[in-house]
């Protein structure tokens, strides 16, 4: 309705501004929702800084905080290394013929396995980490687990050769080979001497288990390589013997050409048609830092009498079958890449390449993918000594195997 444009009409009145509560400001959403993203990357920024960090000071200090977390503080004792093992007795090797749950019988899917009649001598590496005491038997349950583990993914390699054999033994644990005090490095020396004593008794047996002109292998790994240095040089240089050694695999521990070498007995390798004589050889990725094992080599005098410090070091060529050599990856016919736990492993084809450098180290290019754990300082793949090259070694043992034979 139309109001007369004599109408008084009242205008409303308005309290005064001063009486208005302030509204506060209304700040936009997209700032609190920028600062997430933004607070995201920082973090991820801070994790890779803290991962690049832990790299480096492995890198640098790795060696250092591997000896003070595992070299055994107390003194060494014969008693706390437990009973010496009876090698009559089945229980006492962690593979032989029959044994049941053998591991070197197992093989990579799509592989088929034999067994030839040259009998091979396997010795262990490193599987007992404790550090109450210097010597650890390796038929305690998490070292037998583990052995069993290094077994499947080294050892197999040669398996194909004839009757596998390797034994338990009293090993020194793995921080004896870390020590650098005087007292601790005496320590060290008789825990070599107790776990050498044992492989020497395992190896009288199987010797006594083989017919007495027939061919046999030696091999092993990291302190097995160690223990079959002293064998050799005790027990097979210069004697029959050596004559029935169709090849020995010195793997993973650093072997001086002059200070070592002369008193093993046997030749390096030079070809694959070679029989009887020594492969050797240890792996790192590249940018390798080998400090480490350099230090371990010049530590103490060679086999032979002579100094090892600044003397060339033994490197063979899985993938030539010779010394000093280089080779692609094409040449590889495949790398064995093992499981965290070692208790499954995938055949990866073409394998790693391999150049031995002037240090005597076998270098396998950039580092591989699939290898988890167990690398150690420096970038070294000394874990992976034989896995890296397992199809290139079963094809090599067969090669060295059937070159006795036709020389015999």
């Amino acid at each position: 309705m139309l109001l007369p444009l004599d109408h008084d009409v009242t205008e409303p009145q308005l309290p005064p501004t001063s009486s208005i509560p302030p509204v506060p400001p209304v700040r936009p959403r997209v700032e609190r929702s920028a600062r997430l993203p933004r607070l995201f990357l920082w973090l991820v920024a801070i994790a890779i800084l803290l991962v690049i960090l832990a790299g480096l000071v492995w890198r640098l200090a790795g060696d250092k905080l591997l000896a003070s977390a595992l070299v055994p503080s107390a003194a060494f004792s014969v008693a706390a290394a437990g009973n010496g093992f009876d090698y009559a007795n089945a229980a006492s090797w962690a593979a032989r013929p029959g044994k049941a749950g053998d591991p070197t019988a197992w093989r990579p899917a799509g592989v088929a396995g034999s067994r030839g009649d040259t009998a091979v001598f396997f010795v262990p590496p490193t599987v007992a980490f404790g550090r109450a005491q210097w010597n650890e038997r390796s038929d305690a349950a998490a070292s037998a687990e583990r052995l069993a583990g290094f077994l499947r993914i080294e050892a197999t390699s040669l398996a194909d050769a004839g009757p596998m054999w390797a034994p338990h033994y009293r090993q020194a644990v793995l921080g004896s080979f870390l020590a650098t005090d005087a007292g601790d490095l005496a320590n060290a020396r008789a825990a070599r001497d107790l776990a050498y004593a044992d492989v020497k008794a395992a190896f009288a047996a199987f010797l006594a288990a083989q017919p007495k002109d027939a061919p046999i292998i030696l091999a092993g790994h990291s302190q097995g390589a160690l223990h079959l240095m002293r064998l050799l040089a005790e027990e097979v240089a210069g004697t029959p013997l050596a004559g029935r050694v169709a090849a020995a695999y010195l793997v993973g521990w650093p072997i001086s050409i002059p200070a070592d070498l002369p008193a093993l007995g046997l030749p390096a390798c030079a070809v694959r048609e070679q029989a009887g004589c020594i492969m050797s050889w240890q792996s790192f990725a590249e940018p390798a830092d080998p400090k480490a094992i350099l230090a371990l080599y010049a530590a103490e005098p060679g086999l032979a009498g002579g100094p090892r410090a600044g003397t060339a070091m033994l490197c063979s060529n899985p993938l030539t079958g010779g010394r000093g050599d280089a080779a692609p990856a094409a040449a590889n016919p495949g790398s064995l890449v093992p499981s965290a736990n070692l208790a499954a492993a995938q055949l990866v084809t073409p394998g790693v390449p391999a150049r031995c450098d002037r240090q005597g180290v076998l270098l396998i290019g950039e580092t591989p993918s699939g290898y988890p754990a167990y690398v150690m300082p420096g970038n070294n793949f000394h874990v992976f000594d034989y896995p890296l090259f397992w199809s290139v070694v079963r094809l090599d043992v067969a090669a060295r195997v059937a070159a006795w034979k036709a020389a015999h």
